[in-house]
């Protein structure tokens, strides 16, 4: 006997229970037209990441993704933000953070067996049916999904925002062919607060919902090319992703959530020495972190960062590292960056190994990088002098 649309919502309703899914929505699989207007805006003021799928119709339009799509059934996780006893930093043995969306085992993962499990329950319910599932990497865009299908509210950080969770939640769907009555969308909330507009380091949040991605300190952690000097020092000891927006967001305050195991933080990954991380071979990165979310760039952006932050807290004892860093890795932005490092550090030792790695060096942007870092060498040991002579 055929089931009605009602009964099917329903019963998966009741299997995403069972599937320990915390939020399931449903929404048609219309076009989403004024995003599409909103994409082009953005694509035109250059505020697009790169990481995005290009094709616009793809990121809008269901149906581009499953031709005869009647419906989209988005789900929620929540996850932690807090840590049991969490390994602090100390002088010689500073650490580094991924931020929580890298904690525990890839998001991607865990979401995408929930919502095969969802799947295989439709299929079960409606023989034949045809559905695709998605997450984070689909074409489609998640936050215009789980706003639609009343997960929650595209917040002014321009992340979703739920009444139970805050924004600390990961976003999945899963489009089909099958009729599902749609839910209402949650109105939006953040009334006249701007708390993460005046927090965003960078001001990458150009107005309430909209993002420069490329001033983003979160995409900027991603990267792999050299960071601007003017970003190194807002950085801290982020190694991958950077989440204030959220942070001093109301909804997210005192929300902790460690129902999910899988989402569990291993304290010495998501919080490691930073010295070690510079002499991990790309096995020993794969094999330590590979099941992280935050692991998906390679380790080439995470030592970058760990070089950062170890010239930001001004590590005399990693001296040694970066001038072999400087010396001897093949890849120019380690280099330039050990050397950046080597400068704020500063000390007769960095400023020797500059002076000499500046007259070998061949890399036209390496070798701006140490002549700068010299500059900074030569301003401290002024300043020093002149500290001395005055007392």
């Amino acid at each position: 006997m055929k089931m009605e649309a009602a009964e099917i919502k329903k019963a998966l309703q009741m299997e995403a229970k069972r599937l320990k899914i915390d939020k399931i929505g449903f929404a048609s699989a219309e076009p989403f037209t004024e995003l599409k207007e909103r994409l082009k805006r953005h694509r035109e003021a250059g505020f697009e990441s790169g990481f995005e799928e290009p094709d616009l119709d793809k990121r809008t339009d269901p149906r581009k993704i499953l031709p005869e799509a009647r419906s989209i059934i988005a789900i929620a996780l929540a996850y932690p933000t807090k840590m049991e006893q969490p390994p602090v930093s100390k002088p010689g043995a500073y650490r580094g953070v991924f931020c929580r969306a890298s904690w525990g085992e890839d998001y991607h993962n865990v979401l995408k067996r929930k919502l095969e499990g969802l799947k295989a329950k439709l299929l079960e319910l409606v023989p034949g049916a045809a559905a695709t599932v998605m997450v984070d990497t689909g074409a489609l865009s998640d936050r215009a999904v789980a706003e639609r299908a009343g997960i929650g509210w595209s917040g002014k950080n321009t992340s979703i925002i739920t009444p139970e969770f805050g924004s600390w939640v990961y976003l999945g769907e899963m489009i089909t062919d099958v009729h599902l009555p749609p839910d209402q969308p949650v109105t939006e909330a953040c009334g006249d607060c701007t708390a993460c507009l005046d927090a965003c380091p960078t001001g990458a949040l150009v107005a309430p919902g909209q993002l420069n991605s490329r001033a983003c300190l979160a995409y900027l952690t991603q990267t792999k090319g050299f960071l601007a000097p003017e970003y190194r020092d807002l950085l801290g000891g982020y190694l991958y992703g950077f989440e204030t927006c959220q942070a001093v967001c109301p909804y997210n305050r005192k929300k902790n959530f460690t129902h999910h195991e899988e989402f569990t933080p291993d304290p010495e990954k998501v919080r490691p020495l930073l010295k070690p991380l510079l002499q991990l071979s790309n096995r020993e990165f794969r094999e330590r972190f590979g099941s992280m979310a935050g692991s998906w760039r390679g380790k080439k952006p995470i030592q970058r960062n760990a070089i950062i932050a170890l010239g930001r807290f001004r590590d005399r004892t990693a001296v040694p590292d970066l001038i072999r860093l400087l010396k001897e890795d093949p890849r120019p932005v380690i280099r330039g960056t050990a050397a950046w490092a080597l400068g704020r550090i500063g000390g007769p030792e960095a400023a020797d190994a500059l002076s000499l790695a500046g007259k070998t060096e061949r890399d036209q942007k390496v070798k701006e990088e140490i002549e700068k870092a010299l500059d900074e060498c030569r301003g401290e040991e002024t300043a020093n002098h002149r500290t001395y002579r005055e007392a």
